[in-house]
């Protein structure tokens, strides 16, 4: 499977520059995304679609740096999208699903619960309904699975394509969870915002405070967010050839990433 590696919304947390990476999969069963970041129904509303979170990350909203247009550009139609597999519901990571009306949608089950039917105030206050009033086809995955690379409980996505695993990683948001894209020669595990800044997984270099306010500010359940900084950076530690870790907002790893580096 061919992967490219997409910059859907660049955003800055007071002067940290970030990224939305998303990427896009050529499969034998069409193209695959991994989120969407921001779509060209946020740039037309942005205080609808996204709503006071756009005044803390400040995204720049070009319609050039949309999953729409990029998938466009590299030749492909639209509806050459057939599935969608989202690491969680917050709008930077799905604003992108109604450019895409007709690709199913993967997530966890328990993502959906918080999302959909939010079961607490601060969940029904984070997410944004207007992002799947366009009424997507949801896929709902649950926790049960089979262990991966270290990880007790995976769910394979061979309904999309052999090669792709949802991992979940609750704690970020309810059903949080990481994706993991076999590429041919290496693994690429995307990790969603199970954390921000590599220095949170021991990764080097010291964690700004503003990501470090900002991810603790957020979290779902803060405990659970630390214990996923442990799992990933064991995971890091064991330093497989073949399995390159990243998040979706670290500006550096997109860019050594997207160079193909």
């Amino acid at each position: 499977m061919k992967v490219h590696h997409l910059n859907c919304g660049s955003i800055r947390v007071f002067r940290e520059p970030l990224v939305c990476h998303v990427l896009l999969v050529e499969t034998n069963n069409g193209l695959v995304l991994v989120d969407t970041g921001y779509g060209l129904d946020d740039i037309a509303d942005p205080r609808r679609r996204i709503g006071p979170t756009r005044t803390i990350v400040r995204p720049v909203l070009d319609p050039d740096e949309t999953a729409a247009r990029q998938v466009e550009r590299l030749g492909f139609r639209r509806d050459d999208v057939r599935h969608i597999v989202v690491t969680h519901f917050d709008a930077d990571h799905i604003g992108g699903l109604s450019d895409f009306p007709h690709a199913a949608v993967h997530t966890t089950a328990d993502e959906v619960r918080g999302a959909r039917n939010p079961p607490t105030w601060r969940e029904k206050s984070r997410f944004r309904p207007a992002q799947w009033r366009h009424g997507p086809r949801i896929i709902e995955h649950g926790a049960a699975g089979e262990p991966w690379r270290g990880f007790a409980a995976v769910k394979p996505l061979d309904e999309i394509a052999p090669g792709f695993v949802l991992i979940p990683l609750p704690g970020h948001t309810r059903g949080h969870a990481c994706v993991a894209v076999d590429a041919g020669d290496h693994w690429l595990l995307h990790a969603g915002d199970a954390f921000y800044h590599p220095g949170s997984i021991g990764g080097g270099g010291s964690v700004p405070f503003v990501l470090r306010a900002m991810e603790t500010l957020v979290a779902f359940d803060r405990g659970r967010v630390r214990e996923n900084h442990a799992r990933l950076a064991a995971v890091r530690a064991r330093a497989e050839p073949d399995l390159t870790l990243f998040s979706a907002h670290d500006p550096a790893a997109f860019a050594t990433l997207s160079s193909g580096g």
